[in-house]
């Protein structure tokens, strides 16, 4: 059987849940011993009590039944009450209800009432409403025999007691339980804090607390997050390394490449070397420019979106380019974000969006707690199954995009993107729908 559809109802939370699994089975215990103690025990005490209550009962009916005249009669019940501590009269003063009453939340009572009637042949009519007392009318040949006794001597007293102890009880242990719980999900949090910050490019500080399990997964992700460190600074330094070391190879052909003669038989040779020395150079330039990124990303802090996407904008617009900020909502949008990386994503985005359209519009938009920034242009776009293709490092679309406006080194939006994840966001290229061109949608989470 398929229980899928209960998730929908269930918390998501792991605090919700641990107390969900702890208010449970005190529900159910609750209402086992509600059913099964209260409800059969009390039934059958009241049952014992009333049977036993029926000896006295009968004594009296029969003593009131036995006499010879009414007053031979009155003069035995008035015996009776003082010996029983009944009250009895014969005949009955207050009228008989025209039938039995009870309270609706009188459970025992049920069982008082049908006990009685299977008791007494006679009765006539019984009465638990009036809280403290039973009153019931019986058959005599001298008129309706009135008799009334404390409630106590047939029910149990108090029931109730036992069900005020049992939620007291229950609410007791389940805070004790919830504030221990509580001290123990606390690391856990930490840790989801701590790994949160990290997929955003932030270093937090945390120790490993708590129980053994979750210390050992504290410990793991430590060690992980020193590895994945020393990787990037591995990758960082060897970046920088090969760049420095090819440039003066480099240098040596550039010059090399000067210094030959011009002759008609090589000299196509020798421009075609230049072009391939001046691309080299290029893709160094590329190599330096990630490894200084990388190296002066600096630490994350929070931003108002707007006018820092708006500064970006205006600089571009000064630098000659074709673009303007087209929407940005009227309310403060803040991100923890890591500024000169973010600049250097939206430069990219924006530097790719002129380079293959004749103007490139940006927009700022929230949705669901993650900022979008969408760049857009009127270029000829990407085609959706090499979208993913154009976002690898040194990738270039040469036939999906227009050459006319200059090529890079296929670094502009493999930078963007690993700076998306650096924030612990995405990158996605989709069409334009009011340029017609591409849309590069940076998400960063709020």
């Amino acid at each position: 059987m398929d229980f899928g559809w209960l998730k929908q109802f269930l918390p998501r939370g792991l605090y919700g849940r641990a107390a969900l699994i702890l208010i449970l089975p005190v529900v159910t215990i609750q209402l086992v011993v509600s059913v099964v103690f209260i409800q059969r025990h009390f039934e059958r005490v009241t049952e014992q009590m009333t049977t036993s209550m029926l000896r006295e009962i009968a004594l009296v009916t029969e003593r009131a039944d036995g006499a010879a005249t009414l007053a031979q009669a009155e003069a035995q019940l008035t015996d009776l009450s003082l010996a029983l501590d009944l009250e009895l009269e014969l005949p009955a003063q207050i009228p008989a209800p025209a039938r039995d009453a009870r309270d609706i939340t009188d459970f025992t009572g049920l069982t008082v009432q049908s006990t009685l009637h299977a008791g007494l042949a006679g009765l006539i009519a019984l009465d638990l409403t009036d809280g403290g007392r039973v009153q019931l009318w019986v058959e005599n040949r001298y008129g309706p025999l009135y008799i009334a006794f404390p409630r106590g001597w047939v029910s149990a007293s108090n029931p109730h007691q036992l069900l005020v102890l049992m939620v007291f009880v229950s609410v007791l242990m389940t805070l004790i339980a919830y504030l221990f719980l509580r001290n123990q999900l606390r690391p856990i949090q930490r840790l989801a804090r701590a790994a949160e910050a990290f997929g955003k490019g932030q270093v937090v500080a945390y120790r490993p607390t708590g129980a053994v399990e979750v210390r050992a997964a504290g410990k793991a992700f430590l060690e992980m997050r020193d590895r994945i460190e020393r990787q990037t600074e591995s990758r960082r330094l060897m970046l920088s390394g090969i760049s420095h070391d090819l440039r003066t190879p480099l240098t040596r052909l550039r010059l090399g490449l000067s210094m030959l003669p011009e002759e008609p038989d090589t000299e196509a040779e020798i421009a075609a070397m230049a072009r391939d020395v001046t691309e080299m150079g290029k893709m160094i330039d590329a190599f330096l420019n990630v490894a200084r990124e990388e190296a002066v990303a600096g630490e994350a802090e929070r931003v108002d979106i707007c006018p820092f996407v708006a500064q970006v904008v205006e600089d571009a617009i000064r630098a000659g380019q074709p673009v303007r900020l087209a929407a940005c909502p009227e309310t403060p949008v803040t991100a923890v974000v890591r500024p000169d990386a973010l600049r250097r994503a939206l430069e990219n985005l924006i530097g790719n969006a002129v380079r293959y359209g004749t103007n490139a519009e940006v927009t700022v938009a929230v949705r669901a707690r993650t900022l979008r920034i969408i760049v857009e242009d009127d270029g000829p776009g990407i085609p959706a199954d090499r979208r993913e293709e154009a976002m690898r490092p040194f990738t270039r679309l040469d036939p999906a995009r227009n050459q006319d406006r200059g090529q890079g080194v296929g670094l502009g939006l493999a930078i963007a993107a690993d700076i998306a994840r650096g924030h612990g966001g995405s990158l996605k290229l989709l069409e334009s729908a009011r340029l017609r061109g591409l849309a590069a949608e940076l998400h960063l989470p709020l």
